[in-house]
């Protein structure tokens, strides 16, 4: 039996891991290859990396240090979590395993641009001509002509965000006829924000820029960035019986805890800011209090 299994293999993940395996305690650490921070081109926001850092560098670094101290990495999907008894039972694709307790740091998944296929999403996003985080890249596209497809309360309060770097600013509906109520209008319209009507879902590379049809015709941009909202991976929690918000959130305490005793999360799965350096500085709150939650029962070391 293990004494944690982390699920998701992103930064949350493999700092935990890091920690853990120098507590010397015996970690397994689950990854099905699809951390948000491996898609990131080069981030810029990282303490260290004056220059920046590629995500799937970063996460690579990352996992061998953990692997360097112990920790057991495996390339599985989880199928199942429940708490059995004192210890969980964790089902994967390739099998059972059991362990006193288990971190989760699953992430969340941003939701594409509507109708843009994979091939082309991946080929923008690595050059910048995608974007998902302007409060990681927002610096990038300062003083550039920038389109957001969302619309409504998001829509408008991504658009705002990004207006602190660029005027040329326009909110592209992803549907149809935009949905934004005289509060939102008010603001994009003091901002000098254009909106356009949609709906997308034809889009292009033109060279260094990105075209999108929408309903007065095809526009270029620098760069687009989607205000769709994005989708929490906490089924696992809910299916143990820990707490979630209505957004799908884990609740979790002050020490990353949730309300299964044994079961912790992490980073972007529990509500916060959706950045690394926030992402691993819970992850060391998390791994340090299984730690000594599990030194409470038996001695770490013998």
């Amino acid at each position: 039996m293990d004494d944690c299994i982390i699920i998701g293999g992103g930064p949350a993940g493999l700092t935990a891991a890091i920690y853990l395996a120098r507590y010397h305690l015996d970690i397994r650490l689950f990854d099905c290859g699809t951390s948000r921070a491996a898609l990131i081109p080069c981030t810029h926001n990282h303490a260290g990396y004056p220059d920046g850092i590629a995500g799937l560098e970063l996460v690579g670094r990352m996992l061998e240090q953990a692997e360097k101290y112990g920790a057991v990495h495996e390339e599985k999907r989880i199928a199942h979590l429940a708490r059995t008894g004192d210890h969980f039972t964790v089902g994967t694709d390739e099998g059972t395993f059991t362990a006193r307790s288990v971190l989760l740091a699953t992430g969340v998944f941003n939701r594409h641009p509507p109708g843009m296929d994979d091939a082309l999403h991946d080929d923008a996003l690595a050059k910048g001509l995608l974007r998902y985080c302007p409060v990681c890249d927002g610096y990038e596209v300062t003083d550039k002509r920038v389109g957001v497809i969302g619309t409504g309360d998001h829509g408008t309060a991504e658009t705002m965000f990004l207006r602190g770097f660029t005027r040329d600013l326009t909110l592209v509906s992803p549907d149809s006829d935009h949905e934004l109520d005289a509060e939102c209008l008010a603001t994009l319209d003091e901002a000098g924000v254009a909106r356009v009507d949609g709906p997308c879902g034809k889009y292009e590379l033109r060279g260094e820029r990105i075209a999108v049809e929408t309903a007065d015709g095809w526009l270029e941009f620098d760069s687009i960035y989607p205000a769709m909202g994005s989708d929490v991976r906490s089924e696992l929690a809910a299916s143990a019986g820990a707490e979630t918000t209505g957004d799908g959130c884990i609740v979790v305490d002050d020490h990353q805890r949730t309300s299964v005793p044994g079961l912790y999360a992490a980073g972007d799965v529990v509500l916060g800011l959706d950045q690394i350096s926030h992402a691993m500085g819970a992850a060391g709150v998390a791994a340090t209090t299984i730690r000594n939650d599990l030194a409470e029962k038996q001695p770490i070391r013998r």
